[in-house]
């Protein structure tokens, strides 16, 4: 008898969770004024910032999954690095004439400054805790050998240091110099080979699940937010008052329900192209998507671990797409401190890690169809390497790593499956389809639906991409002297180009450095350098930005 009453008493409790989890009966029908699907950072990112601009509207967020931050925003699915284009090379692409253009470092350089002061604000504010959960410094290095790539960093590295933003910028091509910024990626390597790098102290690793769980955590404490897990977008229809009817599935027995919507928007990751689609919006006639994959090599030996305090980019191979940039990085997760290298690509057909083999092919109208056939057609080099990186093996693997860590122990290294990134086919007028690989805010005209396609340079510059949706959407509020204010408030730079100032610039590197507990470094010493000489080769550097596979 007592063994019955447990169990019946188990299975209410459960019922409870379930009930809990849909957030409300099958039958009710709910309004909000603005609708979040996905839990990743963007949707906590444009929460946020939506809760402190409007504290009374109403903000209903869906996630398919029954935990927040699962897919790409999740720790062990992404790189971590705060992309600030200190060490990432395809950010500063040469030309013929070995000239190096700065102006996307530049771009994202300032990007990710918005980032950081939208963090230390939320730590002021009591959003966000302790910053070290989710932020940490960790120098970021470009290493490169050759001829021709050890060229290459030296006009790189002259360019940027026209640029105020990146004062504090080391470079040096003397071995003894790297191995002690780096000495897991000089020890038993060839005392013959020419050899370059650059490093900056001020780099950060960050952890955006982290960051994504703080945000969503602050926003339950509210009235006007409500969570929905383990919940699914079946249908979005509009309305004739322009408002959108959402139609959500409670995948633990919750039924269907119904939301009324004033505004949408889907940052669902690799998702997010369906759901578009799915919304009949014209705009998205314009958009396929090709999903790629990553695996990364993780150490979590202290004796290797402890041995590398930084993040490598090196340079991608001739021909090599700019998404096959290698790396090795130090990472911190969730307070433990490990080594990933890579990434190497995977192909599925899932926009998702968790997502369904139908994916792509759901994805593909008739729309779509050209632009996606054209860009296999003229983009060989991107066949080819994903060819090559699914017929890898474990020595292949190996092999690449080695070229950064000539030391490395096949047993201190185990292989693990990061994220799904669906990277952006557009169509354009003239030319079919063009992979983009970056990443897009696609709105409708009245500004009631929006999503963020693409995967590049993703979480590190969530806060100003959201700024910039909402300019977008939201046009007259945003010019509003109210939300103007508040914008100021939070981004303290706002409305401020920091390139050139250098008092503003150093300003808020102190002032983010110093909430969020990071190095700050404003050196003005610049390193000198050989002289650049006139490349042998033609540059392989297309100029698109890193489309880091794991971010």
């Amino acid at each position: 008898m007592k063994k019955m009453t447990a169990r019946l008493f188990s299975m209410a409790v459960g019922l409870n969770a379930v009930s809990k989890a849909a957030g409300s009966s099958a039958s009710k029908e709910q309004e909000t004024d603005v609708l979040l699907i996905g839990g990743g950072i963007m949707s906590a990112t444009l929460g946020t910032w939506l809760s402190d601009l409007e504290p009374t509207w109403s903000i209903t967020m869906v996630e398919r999954l029954d935990a927040l931050a699962e897919e790409s925003s999740n720790g062990w699915n992404n790189a971590g690095t705060g992309h600030a284009a200190l060490m990432e090379l395809n950010y500063t692409p040469r030309s013929a004439d070995g000239s190096v253009s700065i102006k996307k470092a530049i771009e994202i350089n300032e990007a990710f400054r918005i980032s950081r002061q939208f963090w230390a604000h939320q730590v002021k504010t009591g959003v966000l805790k302790e910053p070290r959960s989710f932020i940490n410094t960790v120098p970021h290095m470009s290493l490169v050998w050759g001829d021709d790539n050890v060229n290459f960093l030296r006009a790189r590295y002259k360019a940027l240091q026209q640029c105020s933003l990146f004062r504090g910028m080391r470079y040096s091509e003397d071995a003894e110099q790297i191995k002690q910024w780096a000495p897991l990626v000089m020890e038993g390597r060839d005392a013959n080979q020419k050899i370059a790098a650059t490093r900056t102290e001020i780099g950060t690793d960050v952890n955006f699940g982290e960051l994504t769980r703080q945000m969503i955590g602050s926003l339950q404490k509210k009235e006007t937010f409500s969570l929905q897990l383990g919940t699914e977008v079946r249908s979005i229809k509009r309305n004739a008052d322009n408002s959108w009817n959402v139609t959500l599935n409670h995948l633990k027995g919750g039924g269907e329900q119904v939301v009324k919507a004033k505004f949408i928007f889907i940052g669902a990751g690799g998702a997010a192209l369906k759901l578009l689609q799915e919304s009949g919006i014209p705009e998205a006639a314009d958009y396929a998507g090709f999903p790629v994959g990553g695996q990364f090599l993780v150490a979590e030996n202290p004796e290797v671990v402890n041995h590398h305090l930084a993040k490598v980019y090196g340079q991608a191979t001739v021909g090599a797409p700019p998404m096959s940039v290698p790396h090795i990085d130090t990472r911190i997760i969730d307070g433990k401190r490990v080594l990933l290298f890579g990434p190497f690509a995977t192909f599925s057909t899932r926009f998702l890690k968790n997502g369904s083999l139908w994916d792509l092919l759901r994805s593909t109208n008739s729309s779509n169809i050209l632009p996606m056939l054209t860009v296999g057609m003229t983009n060989f080099s991107l066949v080819k390497y994903l060819v090559n990186q699914v017929l890898q093996n474990e020595d292949d693997r190996f092999d690449a790593l080695r070229e950064y860590y000539p030391l490395a122990q096949k047993e201190d290294w185990r292989l693990w499956q990061a994220g799904q990134r669906v990277q952006i086919i557009k169509r354009e007028a003239g030319k079919g389809g063009v992979l983009r690989l970056g990443t897009e805010v696609v709105s409708d005209k009245e500004g009631t639906i929006a999503a963020l396609l693409g995967a590049s340079p993703g979480a590190s510059t969530a806060a100003p991409i959201m700024l910039e949706l909402m300019e977008k959407v939201f046009t007259e509020r945003f010019a509003s002297e109210a939300w103007q204010m508040k914008l100021k408030e939070i981004i303290p730079s706002f409305g401020t180009e920091l390139n050139g100032n250098i008092e503003a610039a150093d300003q808020e590197l102190r002032y983010t450095s110093e909430i969020l507990g990071l190095k700050c470094d404003e050196s003005l010493v610049a390193d000198v350098t050989p002289p650049v000489q006139k490349p042998t080769t033609q540059p392989h550097n297309d100029g698109e930005p890193v489309a880091d596979i794991a971010l």
